[in-house]
């Protein structure tokens, strides 16, 4: 592997750079018009322009992108995360370019791509799965069929994608037909198709994920688990690692559940399972994501592993160099991401232009970030400019940490969850560990929506002001 065409924008494409270069290998950019001045397309030896604004017409553009690695010379292809990266025709091309895609093989990721064939291989595999179908749904009565028999309420989602959409939650008979057509009308619009399942629904449930890497010789690692519980509209905002959920029983079951499916998928190169942890403590296989995963960092800071140095041996045809068993797992690891949301308003986008940045150094902290002065940012793309992350000796002294980095960034120009961050570092249920993904809903007050003007421009002035001002109002009453 010689040239690398890192077919992604912002962070990810950075943090790839940056192991691409010490492996030795050319790395080629790939940029929108909207991205002319960004970071990864000045770290890169090459990049090519995508002529367009919008993802559909560059990033999402699968023969511009292989047009662009053609012209480039590039023998491997990178996706990062999201766009093209869990697109089994994208991965397919590449190999029939000739270029290694990094990244499952195109059977792996369309078979695990479908969340009911990932379902079916769990149950082959004897892992425990979520009461329901292993089937997409062929009728309202299927559906209401199996909710008596699994018991309300039911969670109807889509096969394809993620991100939350195409789900929703039924309490009662009532809701289902309507749900259903509510679901699959967002699943064909989001993943072109309309594919649904029915599984129970799990109150206050605590969202577990696996990071697992594999080869091309059979050899599986399983690397750890990482706590995604701290959400919105079904999408993580904080996450850590190890999990203070997890004791180490609890741990090896479901290191073993991991690595009987990853070997039963014939999967290799980098991939995440995603679990929920009911109060019980049972676990339940909920997906296979097959890409790098946003919070990678965390479950890196723990092992010192570098994740996608891990991708980049295993798509040289190499072995592991690491195993299971080998790996040191030490300290605690957080990372919060920092969006384009008005966390004041619903988490609503906020768009603008970057008018000042000053991130976050010390000993322990860690920023990936493609934020610099005048980067504009628009609805083209996902909200996160930045994550954060902090490690520490423990699980106190990374929220400590953390705190300091948070209180030490300024970006001015756009509303960020910096706020929200702060707010949950900081609140008894984090601290305590006695949180679900309901946490949100259970604790960001609803009285945040009135907040008065003069603590609205605290919020924008200072983020440590409006941290201090946060917690004297609602913490403590």
């Amino acid at each position: 592997m010689k040239r690398l065409l890192i077919a992604n924008r912002g962070e990810i494409a950075r943090r790839i750079i940056r192991t691409a270069r010490t492996m030795g290998i050319e790395t080629v950019a790939i940029y929108s018009d909207a991205d002319t001045s960004s970071l990864h397309v000045q770290e890169a030896d090459t990049a090519i322009r995508l002529p367009g604004v919008t993802p559909r017409e560059t990033y999402l553009d699968i023969q511009r992108v292989l047009s662009a690695a053609r012209r480039a010379g590039a023998d491997a292809v990178h996706p990062g995360y999201g766009f093209l990266s869990e697109n089994a025709t994208f991965a397919q091309a590449c190999a029939d370019t000739g270029m290694k895609f990094i990244g499952p093989s195109p059977d792996a990721i369309d078979h695990l791509g479908s969340k009911t064939n990932a379902r079916r291989l769990a149950v082959e595999t004897g892992v425990p799965i979520m009461p329901g179908t292993k089937e997409g749904l062929r009728s309202v009565e299927e559906a209401r069929e199996v909710a008596e028999r699994i018991g309300y309420p039911v969670l109807l989602k889509a096969a394809a994608g993620g991100g939350g959409k195409g789900m929703r939650v039924v309490w009662e008979q009532s809701q289902l037909e309507d749900g259903l057509r509510a679901a699959r009308g967002e699943a064909i619009t989001a993943f072109n198709s309309d594919e649904v399942f029915v599984e129970k629904y799990v109150l206050g449930p605590r969202h577990i994920e696996l990071q697992i890497v594999a080869d091309e010789h059979g050899n599986v690692a399983v690397l750890g688990e990482r706590e995604c519980s701290i959400q919105r509209r079904h999408q993580k905002v904080v996450e850590e690692s190890p999990s203070v959920a997890v004791d180490d029983t609890l741990r090896q079951k479901m290191f073993e559940s991991a690595e009987r499916l990853v070997r039963g998928a014939n999967y290799t190169n980098a991939g995440t399972l995603e679990f929920l942890l009911d109060e019980k403590g049972d676990f339940y296989f909920l997906e296979v994501n097959t890409r790098l995963q946003v919070e990678h960092p965390v479950t890196e800071l723990v092992t010192g592993v570098d994740l996608v140095e891990m991708q980049l041996l295993v798509a040289s045809g190499q072995q592991l160099p690491i195993s299971t068993d080998s790996i040191q797992r030490r300290g605690h690891a957080i990372e919060c991401r920092v969006c384009a949301e008005d966390v004041f308003n619903d988490f609503l986008p906020s768009i603008g232009t970057i008018r000042e940045v000053i991130e976050p150094t010390g000993d322990g902290i860690r920023v990936d970030s493609a934020l610099y002065a005048g980067m504009p940012v628009t609805l083209y793309y996902d909200p996160m400019v930045a994550k954060i992350i902090t490690w520490g000796e423990n699980r106190t002294e990374a929220i400590a940490r953390m705190l300091q980095a948070l209180d030490s960034t300024h970006i001015a120009g756009i509303a960020t969850t910096i706020p929200f961050c702060q707010f949950v570092l900081e609140h008894p249920a984090f601290i305590s560990g006695n949180f679900s993904t309901n946490f949100v809903k259970e604790h960001w007050s609803p009285e945040l929506l009135q907040m008065d003007s003069s603590l609205i421009e605290v919020a924008a002035a200072s983020a440590s002001a409006v941290r201090r001002a946060l917690k004297e109002r609602f913490m403590h009453k």
